[in-house]
């Protein structure tokens, strides 16, 4: 079997790059004599993954100007309202790259919760019309993202992973049958150890990830976070290590958190992570910390899948979801609109503080489950190929 992951924006966004190597090494090791191959719209950054067997420029074509193909594509819109010549053309480096496979997985999980995405829309009517099986890997979508013309996507699919219950049960409402439920492949992906940094205390430091994408979203939410750290130093004997897991420009947590660790590093307690690890070596630091605070989601992934206690800052229905299919509730999960709440933030964190033995515990027993959902997708992959 001939796997092709599309949809995937590149691995300096290490969520992206957790996905592409749990997933691929799922596979390998699942379904004997399978091919995976990589569409990447930033392929330089996905060089280190020795679990794919090619890597693919997906990166999207300008429609330049007076140019031919502008010009049938401007006629094409303004005479039938169809825009499918542009599309097709912007993301010609994925479609070429079609018939290489025999399922086509749309990897990126959050891609169907930011509006219309009409460029998916056109690479998956594609894939359909090339007889090839098309599938939506380990995706979370909420009631809010729905709109009619997404859900008539949405049927095209041969399968639908998705990777929490909410999500299930909201495509499940809204008539789809092509729904299995699973968990998030990164559950299951490797960690590398690297040598512990100056200042780290083996078994009492805290992780502290952040984004300026949440930030962007609630703007009172980096002051409320800043007074948390300093709670929990003067509350508590940890070392706080800060964590990026995106280092993209415009959306770069080691900046935000930069500017954390230069007002706080005087104490001689907090610890800023490097910007150059990959998932596996992040995931490394988070499995040897106490706690784990975090705002993107394969970082709270990577403390969750080590049992380590975890309060996630989230912003959308994937944060609830994982959160209630490990603890039966949304324990631990903040709302955007509470992030701004500087007690409500130092409220859960000594909740966390208060139950770190209890969380450890339902750790202990929920995660050999999720795991054993992970390689529950793989079964269903298989079955697409009979």
């Amino acid at each position: 079997m001939k796997i092709m992951m599309f949809a995937h924006g590149g691995s300096l966004n290490r969520g992206c790059e957790a996905i592409v190597r749990s997933s691929s090494k799922l596979f390998k090791d699942n379904i004997q004599g399978s091919t995976v191959l990589l569409a990447s719209e930033q392929p330089i950054t996905d060089q280190g993954i020795n679990t794919v067997d090619a890597i693919y420029d997906a990166s999207r074509t300008p429609l330049k100007k007076y140019s031919f193909s502008w010009f049938v594509s401007t006629m094409q819109y303004k005479l039938f309202r169809n825009d499918t010549y542009a599309l097709s053309y912007i993301e010609q480096n994925t479609i070429n790259r079609i018939n290489d496979a025999d399922v086509c997985l749309s990897i990126g999980g959050d891609n169907y919760c930011y509006g219309e995405v009409p460029n998916w829309y056109e690479i998956n009517r594609r894939v359909k019309g090339k007889g090839k099986k098309l599938v939506l890997w380990g995706c979370s979508i909420g009631e809010e993202d729905l709109s009619p013309r997404k859900l008539e996507d949405l049927k095209q699919f041969d399968l639908i992973i998705a990777r929490e219950t909410l999500t299930y049960e909201n495509l499940l409402k809204h008539g789809l049958s092509n729904v299995k439920l699973s968990a998030d492949p990164a559950f299951t992906m490797e960690q590398t150890e690297l040598p512990l940094p100056k200042g780290w205390q083996e078994g009492n430091t805290i992780g502290i990830n952040f984004s300026p994408l949440v930030w962007k979203l609630n703007s009172q939410s980096r002051d409320a976070v800043r007074q948390l750290l300093e709670h929990i130093l003067a509350e508590t004997d940890m070392t706080i290590a800060l964590t990026p897991h995106v280092i993209i420009e415009g959306n770069n947590d080691y900046e935000v958190l930069k500017s954390y660790y230069e007002e706080f590093k005087h104490t001689g307690r907090v610890i800023l992570l490097p910007d150059n690890l990959n998932a596996t070596e992040y995931k490394g630091y988070i499995a040897r910390m106490r706690m784990f605070i975090g705002a993107r989601t394969h970082a709270t992934i990577a403390a969750y899948s080590n049992k380590v206690p975890t309060m996630v800052l989230g912003y959308s229905v994937k944060s609830k979801g994982i959160a209630k299919d490990i603890f039966g509730e949304e324990k631990l999960v903040l709302n955007l609109d509470e992030l701004s709440d500087r007690h409500l933030l130092v409220n859960k964190f000594d909740e966390m503080l208060r139950e770190e033995s209890e969380l450890r515990e339902r750790l202990n027993t929920a995660i050999p489950k999720v795991k054993e959902r992970s390689y529950l997708a793989v079964d269903y992959i298989k079955q697409l190929g009979k």
